[in-house]
């Protein structure tokens, strides 16, 4: 009788095993939708960020992250696959990799995990992309009483069951059309204006909705750390929140000007994680999917690029990489310059950048009558045709572009001095353009060549396949 009680005792504890024992951590991933990360109160900005104020607090905040492309599609890509836009084939926007291109999704699954996508999606084909999908992050209320129940399932199911989940909450704001959030908060004639804006009503206007959608997305990732609390989740999750590309605003989304490529980034893992940490590690977008596979206790597979940051959140190291790399294609979208193609490399203080078509003129959605459903860019152009100096100064810039051009980021985060003609930088731009050059070769980018074929690579074009 003793031995066969011992034996379902036994048994009992040996089906409980996997879950008891199963520490890996959740994966939680929070990102922002055409976010200038030095317009968050917790980067030093104008829009209030209570939220993530004490994420940091909890956890380490990132003052050099980078995504490898300007733009909402290649950069959703480039986070899932842990591959640069060019060799997975997701480099212009409204994108697809190649057939066969693995994510995060196929790893973490067959390693036992859940993995879901909530909000915006923005990538192709879902073979490549197998989540669990619901559409709740980015259309719901935060302030609801409970404004997630797939998320709330999703991570009751988790704790109830003890398998580890990853996931990735999408927000769609603060993009265009900032009709989120409340804009009363941020009274527009008391702004303080980036200065490679020009300073005229209709910015002012736009400028207070999209401050008011970036508290938006405070409270939304709020809501979600509020779920892992209830549920008592939290102590064993890994979570991070990024800014994504910069905004709509020009100078940011659609450049590799620093405002574009630079995203915030801050993580939390209670206990693994110092609390109130920063770190200036150079870390890229493509860098997360093996981070994440290495706290779950996976090795990053051959065919991707990033690489795991992880000893840097856990304090083990303070470096990460010396160089990051950017790209940006206007071929096919919308209103864009048909061959103005750019790439970039940076370091910590400074950025270099290669634009390929220099004698074409700049364009996007924001450099047209009613822009991208921010309607500003003309009242610019009104400014300069009555002799305005700043506002001729900052079209000229934005759509008239040299070759090449070097900039002090870390004195200039805006990019408003071009050194690319100071002998003083002339071994540093050398220095750059060689790894540049070389960055390139390794991705299969032939430049101009490149950017020619863009098109061929957004959805619903048949040619589907390695160059």
């Amino acid at each position: 009788m003793f031995f066969k009680q011992l034996s379902t005792i036994l048994a009992v504890i040996g089906c409980c095993v996997p879950v008891c024992a199963d520490d890996r951590p959740n994966l939680v991933f929070m990102i922002a939708d055409d976010c200038t990360y030095l317009d968050m109160e917790v980067y030093g900005g104008q829009a209030k960020t209570p939220n993530l104020n004490r994420l940091a607090a909890q956890g380490m905040k990132f003052s050099r992250c980078f995504q490898a492309a300007p733009m909402c599609s290649p950069t959703r890509h480039n986070i899932y696959t842990g591959i640069y836009p060019v060799k997975s084939g997701a480099w212009p926007n409204h994108t697809r990799v190649y057939p066969g291109t693995k994510s995060i999704a196929h790893y973490l699954k067959q390693a036992g995990y859940r993995v879901a996508l909530s909000g915006k999606t923005h990538i192709a084909p879902k073979e490549s992309f197998p989540f669990e999908y619901s559409g709740e992050f980015r259309s719901s209320e935060p302030d609801n009483p409970r404004p997630y129940p797939e998320i709330e399932k999703l991570i009751a199911e988790s704790k109830a069951s003890g398998q580890p989940f990853c996931l990735f909450a999408c927000s769609n704001e603060p993009h265009t059309p900032y009709n989120r959030g409340d804009a009363s908060a941020y009274l527009p004639s008391s702004l303080e204006l980036p200065p490679t804006f020009v300073d005229t009503e209709e910015t002012r206007f736009e400028y207070s909705k999209y401050l008011a959608e970036i508290t938006f997305f405070d409270a939304q990732c709020g809501a979600l750390l509020g779920l892992l609390d209830e549920y008592e989740m939290a102590a064993n999750t890994l979570a991070m929140a990024v800014s994504e590309q910069g905004s709509g605003f020009p100078f940011a989304k659609w450049t590799c000007f620093e405002s574009g490529l630079t995203s915030g980034m801050i993580a939390r893992w209670p206990g693994k994680i110092e609390a109130g940490a920063k770190s200036d590690a150079l870390v890229e977008y493509c860098d997360v999917t093996p981070t994440f596979l290495d706290a779950a206790g996976l090795a990053t597979p051959d065919t991707m690029d990033g690489l795991s940051f992880l000893p840097v959140l856990l304090g083990q190291q303070d470096e990460h990489k010396k160089y990051t790399f950017g790209i940006q294609t206007t071929r096919g979208i919308g209103n864009g310059s048909e061959n103005f193609g750019i790439r970039s490399c940076g370091t910590k203080t400074h950025r270099y950048i290669r634009n390929l078509n220099a004698n074409e003129k700049f364009k996007n959605v924001v450099t047209r009558p009613g822009g991208d459903k921010a309607d500003f860019w003309m009242s610019w152009v009104g400014r300069a045709e009555a002799g305005d100096s700043h506002a001729r100064a900052m079209i000229k810039k934005y759509q008239h572009r040299t070759a090449e051009e070097l900039y002090d980021v870390a004195s200039d985060p805006h990019c408003l001095l071009n050194l690319i003609d100071d002998r003083r930088y002339a071994t540093l731009k050398a220095e750059l353009s060689s790894e540049l050059d070389q960055w390139m070769s390794s991705q299969g980018d032939e430049g101009a060549e490149t950017e020619a074929v863009a098109h061929t690579r957004k959805g619903g074009y048949k040619a589907n396949k390695r160059p």
